[in-house]
This record gives structure tokens, sequence and C-alpha cells, in this order.
């Protein structure tokens, strides 16, 4: 059961930056070429789909660093700040 909906728990993909998406190509390469004749075919292909899946996120452009892109989303709905969302009694020292 889940508390919320977009909880991280969700089946999302991993994000990953640059240099893990490398370092997991280099380790897919080296998988694939340690196999023997006899694994199974499906094995293989799905490797081998990962392999070009990794190899063309990485012929990719980066994206810009956070300060040169665009507003997030959220910014555009308002600017001030938030209004509490219940009034807090006040506290007896």
């Amino acid at each position: 059961m889940r508390s919320f909906d977009g909880q991280f728990s969700d089946n999302r993909p991993l994000k990953r930056t640059r240099e893990e998406k490398m370092r997991q190509l280099a380790e897919l390469k080296e998988t694939w070429h340690s196999m023997k004749p006899h694994t199974s075919p499906e094995l293989r292909t799905s490797i081998a789909a990962k392999i070009r899946e990794l190899m063309a996120e990485l012929a990719a452009p980066p994206p810009p660093p956070r300060e040169r892109r665009g507003p997030p989303h959220q910014e555009q709905f308002g600017t001030g700040p938030r209004v509490p969302r219940r009034p807090r009694p006040p506290r007896d020292i």
C-alpha cells in the first residue's frame, strides 16, 4: 500500500549521472565479451539492447547547467511565501 502517489518507491527509472552511465556501459560491454557460447539468446539480446540504449544516451549532448535552464514549472504559479496549512498554537516556555 502506498502512502501517496508518486512516492520514491514507485516504479520509476533511476536517474544516473553521466559518469555512472559510462561506468555501467563499460561493465555491460565487459559482460557481453565474457559471455560463454551457451548463454541464452534472450540474455544476449537484452544486454545488447541496454548497451545500444546507453550509447545513444551518451551520444546525446549533456543537458545545460542548472543556472542556464529555464525556470521550473512550479515557479510560474506563485512567487511569494507559502501560507502555512494550519496555524500553530503559541508555545509556552
